[in-house]
């Protein structure tokens, strides 16, 4: 499970990704704001820790940013700043739990696990992107306003790839996510499968690389 730290503090960024990786994370750390929101662009994460006190662009501007894109990733701001006044701004902005500095390092970790947990449950029936939404509970798929009918395997593959948003999956990942361990693997599954979302979804919507595999470019 992968984790922001947007903190430009040396020292407590430094210090808080080793505390985070210890636990089971694996962390990545930005120093400016710029840093911050091309890391949100790029890469899909489980939760963002977000200082108010970035360079370049502040704390409160990267995550309406973040939120301006529609992105739902669950962001616990931390930061030394303690008025009341303060906190309102953070969480009207977006954040989803606000942590002043200095705190204490267990507590941090289960507001962590809590907003995982409720940012799990929002988007574990529900993803969109591009004008494209799916319903994992009811196995439906729409374009704009528009149903789309799918195969099976079609609506497992852009599930697959849905969930992991930003992120290149393999073929062979794909092809685990269809077939169980006993069933024989048909070689073209999988490229058919996507020529099939391609075009009933929209040409672009699917990105292939040769030796990454397939992604669902996030949002810019």
């Amino acid at each position: 499970m992968r984790l922001l730290i947007a903190e430009d503090d040396p020292m407590l960024g430094t210090g808080l990704r080793r505390a985070l990786q210890r636990a089971g994370y694996t962390v990545d750390l930005a120093v400016t704001g710029d840093d911050a929101m091309a890391a949100a662009r790029a890469q899909s994460y489980a939760l963002i820790l977000l200082d108010l006190g970035l360079p370049n662009v502040g704390g409160i501007e990267a995550l309406k940013a973040i939120r301006g894109r529609r992105d739902p990733t669950p962001v616990i701001i931390v930061t030394a700043r303690d008025r009341p006044e303060q906190k309102v701004e953070g969480l009207d902005a977006g954040a989803d739990d606000y942590v002043v500095k200095p705190f204490d390092l267990d507590e941090l970790l289960a507001r962590i696990r809590a907003q995982i947990r409720r940012g799990e449950k929002r988007t574990s029936d529900a993803l969109s992107a591009h004008g494209v939404s799916i319903d994992l509970a009811a196995r439906t798929v729409a374009l704009g306003d528009r149903a789309v009918s799918v195969t099976a395997k079609e609506f497992k593959v852009l599930a697959a790839l849905m969930r992991r948003m930003g992120q290149f999956v393999s073929k062979e990942e794909l092809e685990d996510a269809l077939y169980d361990d006993t069933a024989e693997v048909e070689s073209n599954t999988i490229e058919v499968a996507v020529y099939g979302l391609r075009r009933k979804l929209g040409a672009g919507l699917i990105v292939t690389a040769r030796g990454l595999g397939y992604t669902i470019p996030k949002q810019a």
